[in-house]
């Protein structure tokens, strides 16, 4: 009889979730399996069920089915394509006829700069590609579940954005524990990785490629890190820079970044008249996959 109870509350459960069942939201069947548990926990066959050994764990079952109902930010996986793992990307090679071009920034998430710029990107309707520091993340964590749950991609780069050569145990921390705090703050996981300053002789870039990781570079720089540029130089640097494919580098943290800031605007409308349309770099990626196939 235990067993029948609770074959038939799985069964209840799983009717929920289909999608004639939730009626746009997810909150009824979560609501239903929290009853559910609620009631198991207090009524003595459930006590049955957890006695018999040849029963399966209701809990367990309760709490995968749980896993079911988390948000779709929870479960984004950016992956490059088979062909594109364990290697280098400095640009996507496309037909011209693809006028695209991928838009990343590094050093993020960053206080009111990262903020900003989701602002212009959302009224542009563009995604681009984050490119987060583990220290910067664990400092602004809200701002990491906005970049995400507004739709771009996400890469790693790095905990402490060092330079210097290190050992193996050293890169691997580095990499490794980025991504942990990564997928523990937003539920991404990501194999996309860009090594600070573009140094790939230090042993970040070995380690991520012997993870099957695509280490990103880029084909054209804004080169906003320039204490002494102007923000029309930012965009002049882009703009003459662009061709289908080209991966642009720009930063959001790491100092003030006020001049990108400012130079954004006008470097999306430049691309935009030249007859650009934007995507990420998965997929970037992707179309180069399908074209290459």
């Amino acid at each position: 009889m235990a067993i029948a109870l609770a074959a038939a509350a799985i069964s209840f459960i799983v009717g929920m979730l289909l999608p004639g069942n939730q009626q746009g939201s997810d909150k009824p069947a979560t609501a239903a399996v929290q009853n559910l548990n609620q009631s198991l926990t207090v009524n003595p066959l459930a006590k049955e069920v957890g006695g018999d050994r040849t029963s399966f764990n209701l809990d367990r079952t309760v709490e995968e089915l749980l896993t079911v109902l988390e948000p779709k930010e929870k479960r984004l996986t950016f992956v490059p394509p088979e062909q594109f793992q364990g290697t280098t990307v400095f640009e996507g090679t496309i037909k011209y006829s693809q006028k695209v071009i991928a838009l990343t920034v590094d050093d993020g998430p960053w206080p009111e700069t990262t903020e900003q710029m989701l602002d212009i990107f959302k009224q542009n309707d563009i995604k681009a590609t984050f490119f987060w520091i583990g220290k910067s993340l664990e400092t602004s964590p809200d701002i990491a579940r906005r970049v995400v749950a507004e739709g771009h991609a996400i890469g790693n780069h790095t905990w402490h954005h060092p330079y210097d050569p290190m050992d193996a145990a050293t890169a691997a921390s580095e990499i490794d524990r980025t991504a942990k705090l990564i997928y523990e703050t937003t539920g991404v996981k990501t194999t996309y990785f860009r090594p600070p300053g573009g140094v790939l002789t230090n042993g970040l870039a070995k380690y991520a490629k012997e993870q099957n990781y695509s280490v990103v570079m880029w084909s054209v720089t804004s080169a906003d890190t320039d204490p002494r540029a102007q923000p029309e130089a930012f965009v002049e640097n882009v703009l003459k820079g662009a061709k289908p494919g080209a991966i642009v580098l720009m930063h959001d943290g790491g100092g003030d970044r006020s001049r990108t800031i400012k130079a954004l605007p006008d470097m999306i409308a430049g691309l935009k008249e030249e007859g650009y349309r934007f995507v990420t770099i998965p997929e970037l990626l992707e179309m180069q996959g399908k074209s290459a196939a």
